[in-house]
């Protein structure tokens, strides 16, 4: 396999690169849809930890208001990353880009640029990767992905320290022939209901700083 992935990272970036010329119409209208519904700022852009937990820049289109972050602590939210049922940081075009899957599109680029593949556990968010044990790090062996083995085994329907096993799960058993079975599932299964709400004691434990070991220990 060792040979195998880095022609495979490459056809990841020519198939991103022609999915992104076949739905450039597409993501127009989204983002003119975000546009007209709630302003400038069509592009969520985060810091998110690659490979190796180099940062960089990932790319969604916008489904929550502007002052999310502002909100999210007036909300009084336990749980950092966590949601709520009927958000209200969730824009209402917002709601329909996160149930379909839209919002991930402009990921393509990040995929194009050689940032991420097609498949691979999701890019987390640096403050989480920060406090990662040398067991979760594992999932940043491998690039991460605009889907993955967690997210078509439960997505928003799990915590994170299952998502920790799925992912290496995914690492130790990986294949172009098992990223295809995930990309055919994400697609067969794009429009799902809105996830059940609960919060992810990890993230609150890791907010609080519970002493977690340092990812530069960890990698």
């Amino acid at each position: 396999m060792d040979l195998v992935r880095p022609t495979w990272d490459v056809l990841n970036r020519v198939a991103a690169a022609a999915a992104l010329v076949l739905l450039a119409p597409l993501m127009v209208a989204v983002a003119l849809w975000v546009r007209l519904a709630d302003g400038r700022g069509v592009l969520f852009v985060q810091d998110r930890a690659g490979r190796g937990g180099t940062p960089f820049r990932m790319l969604k289109f916008r489904s929550m208001v502007h002052d999310s972050v502002a909100m999210s602590a007036r909300l009084g939210l336990t749980d950092p990353f966590g949601l709520l049922r009927d958000d209200p940081r969730i824009t209402r075009c917002g709601r329909t880009l996160r149930r379909t899957s839209l919002d991930e599109l402009p990921q393509l680029i990040n995929v194009v640029r050689g940032q991420m593949n097609l498949v691979g556990p999701r890019p987390d968010v640096l403050p989480q990767v920060a406090n990662y044990s040398a067991e979760d790090a594992r999932r940043l062996q491998v690039k991460p992905g605009i889907t993955g083995w967690a997210q078509v085994n439960g997505r928003d329907d799990i915590d994170w320290p299952q998502r920790f096993v799925l992912d290496r799960w995914y690492i130790d058993h990986w294949s172009p022939l098992l990223d295809l079975k995930i990309i055919w599932r994400t697609v067969t299964g794009l429009r799902r209901g809105e996830p059940p709400v609960h919060v992810d004691t990890l993230n609150v434990r890791r907010a609080a700083g519970d002493g977690t070991p340092d990812l530069r220990r960890a990698v």
